[in-house]
């Protein structure tokens, strides 16, 4: 079973993610909290896999409890959960130690696909997010070349991946969900999760973030 804490202000929301959670077999949420003063207290207590947790709480933010829990207990994985997709809160998200960064607009697959990854060892950005900082990653690019972003000649990586991977691979870099990549491309969801495994099994990372970086890096993808 994974164990999970969720720590968020609106009751109504912990139980409405609760809902969701509660459909999955190998979920078990065993404690809630309300602020982020409680999350130490909560991890010690209950040593849960993954915590889920709000970054805007009225006593201690996520950001700064994150920090705070990572410090005491660095093997300690959290999801940080914000309405918030400008890449400032997500950098500072991962700069406390946080493994996830998910939107709540998130639907419920995205969420337990999330929880599934952190509690596996990888990490989780939800698409929107990725965009994003992709689109920072290449203004700095611009700034560090004097306003001159060039990407080299790109070289799809056929010689690893299909074609039909190569498509979903960029899409994945233009901050595309499962399901807007299916939309795009005319194939079902499951078939893109399908695409999605066998990308990161070849590529030998662990989540499509490090897909997406990998991909950039190596010049496979067009930063657009």
């Amino acid at each position: 079973m994974t164990k999970i804490v969720i720590i968020d202000d609106h009751q109504l929301f912990r139980e409405g993610v609760k809902r969701i959670l509660d459909f999955e077999a190998s979920f078990d949420v065993i404690a809630e909290g309300s602020d982020g003063t409680e999350a130490l207290a909560l991890y010690e207590t209950h040593q849960p896999d993954v915590i889920l947790m709000d970054i805007n709480m009225p006593e201690k933010n996520g950001v700064d409890a994150t920090a705070e829990l990572i410090e005491a207990h660095p093997e300690a994985r959290v999801i940080i959960l914000s309405i918030h997709d400008d890449e400032s809160y997500v950098t500072h998200a991962l700069k406390s130690g946080a493994l996830g960064y998910m939107l709540k607009e998130m639907d419920a697959d995205e969420i337990v696909n999330a929880i599934k990854v952190v509690s596996e060892g990888g990490s989780y950005l939800h698409p929107k997010v990725t965009k994003n900082l992709v689109a920072e990653f290449r203004r700095l690019s611009e700034h560090e070349n004097k306003g001159n972003f060039h990407q080299t000649d790109i070289r799809r990586p056929y010689h690893l991946l299909t074609k039909r991977e190569c498509e979903v691979l960029q899409l994945l870099t233009d901050g595309q969900s499962n399901r807007t990549i299916g939309e795009t491309l005319f194939i079902s969801e499951k078939t893109v999760k399908n695409h999605v495994s066998s990308i990161l099994q070849k590529m030998a990372v662990s989540d499509r973030t490090q897909a997406v970086v990998t991909a950039i890096k190596n010049g496979w993808v067009e930063v657009r």
